[in-house]
């Protein structure tokens, strides 16, 4: 079954998937509850068990409400004293079997120090880690433990598809034909994410084979990026994780 974005505030998703069998559902990090009740009630199912990436309230936010509304809903998530709703806490190689589906849990610490993300089914669940055509700012993390953490992702089987907790990805890829503007693949992601929006559709999921194709912070090793964050920080020579760090400030400051 395909995963289903609930939009939620300006920018975030509430990622649904149903279950295997029956009308239950998971969820994942539901910021915001009035989205999922209202969901809910309009398709006429229930949620089994709710999965959270991080501590930040717009994915954890809507949480207590839902579980005043279901008090069994099981909530998972990492092993962290800011998300005080988790029913069970897990961390880096436990393996989550909730609503008939399995995901194996991966530490991807950069955006915050306990985050996680969800894998399996062909589906990863990266909260505010990876974004299509970009990734989350460095709020707790250091660039090497996010580069780090986005190369654990990137290694991923290329169908993976990539669930990720924002609609960033127009403004990601005004910043990422900055950076590299001779790329092809992004040009066509690029052309197909304007399209999208104009007609209020996501942009996502994605798969991890086209973000590795034209995503920057996937592609910091790429001559064409190399080069681009070279003439931005002015040093032509620069370590891997310098040069993703370089790329993140760049990143930080870029106004379309």
């Amino acid at each position: 079954m395909a995963p289903i974005p609930i939009p939620a505030f300006a920018d975030n998703y509430i990622w649904r998937l149903p279950a295997q069998s029956g009308r239950g559902t998971l969820l994942v990090d539901p910021g915001d509850a009035a989205p999922v009740l209202a969901a809910a009630s309009a398709g006429g199912w229930r949620p089994d068990a709710v999965l959270l990436t991080h501590h930040h309230d717009d994915h954890i936010g809507g949480v207590t409400a839902l579980r005043e509304r279901w008090p069994g809903l099981e909530v998972v998530a990492p092993d962290e004293a800011r998300i005080p709703v988790a029913t069970r806490r897990v961390g880096n190689g436990d393996r989550v079997e909730v609503a008939g589906h399995a995901f194996d849990v991966l530490a991807v610490p950069g955006h915050t120090v306990s985050h996680i993300a969800f894998h399996g089914h062909g589906l990863l669940f990266c909260g505010d880690t990876l974004f299509s055509l970009g990734c989350g700012r460095l709020f707790e993390g250091t660039p090497a433990r996010m580069l780090a953490s986005l190369d654990r992702l990137a290694a991923l089987p290329g169908d993976t598809l990539v669930c990720c907790g924002h609609e960033y990805t127009q403004s990601n890829a005004a910043f990422a034909r900055t950076v590299d503007p001779d790329n092809p693949a992004l040009a066509r992601r690029s052309e197909e994410v304007a399209t999208l929006r104009d007609d209020s559709r996501p942009t996502l999921p994605v798969t991890l084979a086209e973000e590795r194709s034209c995503n920057p912070f996937l592609r910091v090793d790429a001559p064409a990026v190399r080069a681009a964050i070279a003439a931005w920080s002015g040093e032509d020579v620069l370590a891997r994780v310098d040069a993703f760090a370089a790329l993140r400030r760049w990143k930080d400051g870029f106004r379309a």
